[in-house]
């Protein structure tokens, strides 16, 4: 039982309510009764800046919403809205329960945009095609469908190291949003660690959740970082993607060479310049 407006309810509050309010809750605990990091590597430091040592508690962009990024993953076993033709979640569109539920929808579209190019949706090559394309999409941008939580499934563990940890040249795909045409490249991430380490294997499953959904590359870099520092709260975090784009190269300017570096260093990553030139030094290295 609920009182809404002094008046007892049996009405269960809308959960895009309950979820505004323990986001909020969440994020005001994590400021008042998170633990200062105390990690043996910044610990070096004889004056290390209290923002140094709690960058991703106090980072002022550590608040920031990421454009492109759901607050949970689109799925209708969200509370409250099991029975809902479309799910709603707080400001954002309404989204459908399950992304499969829309083929048909996405094949007709597709089919649509065959007939408009000049062709003939029922001719024997592009009988099945509506539906390839439609599946095709789904793939390409799975990640929506995917949570950090899900993904890293606990590969969180307790070492005690603070030696820098660097994973490059994982291979990364993702459409851009403006084109909806691909582009592709290498990413390497480091970290520092603070007592605990993430399983290998999961930092290219994060490369994975956020590349596979529309994309710029300058958020994909960022989010990837966010991620990683959400995971196992390290000293600092070091991205750096190189890609080629494909609206670069099948359009435009048509310049078939030309690849886009970006990078996004938090923590001791950006405060100190030794520590990002090694990094830089290992993800560049043969």
């Amino acid at each position: 039982m609920t009182t809404v407006n002094g008046k007892d309810t049996n009405d269960v509050p809308p959960s895009s309510l309950i979820r505004r309010i323990s986001s909020r809750t969440i994020k005001t605990e994590d400021k008042e009764n998170g633990d200062v990091c105390k990690g043996s590597f910044v610990s070096k430091y004889k004056k290390v800046p209290e923002a140094l040592k709690n960058f991703h508690l106090n980072d002022p962009e550590e608040n920031l919403e990421v454009p492109g990024t759901p607050a949970t993953p689109r799925t209708s076993t969200t509370p409250g809205h099991e029975k809902c033709t479309f799910h709603h979640d707080l400001e954002l569109d309404h989204r459908p329960p399950t992304r499969e539920a829309l083929l048909p929808d996405m094949a007709n579209s597709y089919r649509l945009l065959l007939t408009g190019l000049g062709e003939d949706p029922e001719r024997d090559g592009l009988l099945k095609t509506p539906e390839r394309a439609a599946k095709a999409m789904l793939f390409f941008t799975k990640g929506y469908d995917q949570s950090l939580e899900e993904v890293l499934n606990n590969a969180i563990f307790d070492e005690d190291t603070d030696e820098m940890v660097v994973v490059k040249d994982i291979e990364m795909f993702s459409m851009c949003e403006h084109h909806l045409v691909p582009f592709y490249g290498k990413v390497s991430i480091g970290y520092l660690p603070q007592g605990k380490i993430l399983g290998l294997s999961k930092l290219a499953r994060i490369v994975e959740i956020y590349s596979r959904r529309l994309q710029v590359q300058e958020r994909l870099t960022k989010q990837i970082a966010k991620a990683v520092t959400q995971a196992v709260r390290p000293a600092g975090v070091a991205v750096v993607i190189e890609g080629v784009h494909m609206c670069m190269v099948m359009r435009g300017v048509q310049k078939i060479n030309s690849k886009t570096v970006t990078s996004t260093m938090l923590g001791v990553f950006r405060d100190d310049p030794k520590t990002r030139e090694e990094f830089l030094n290992l993800v560049h290295s043969k």
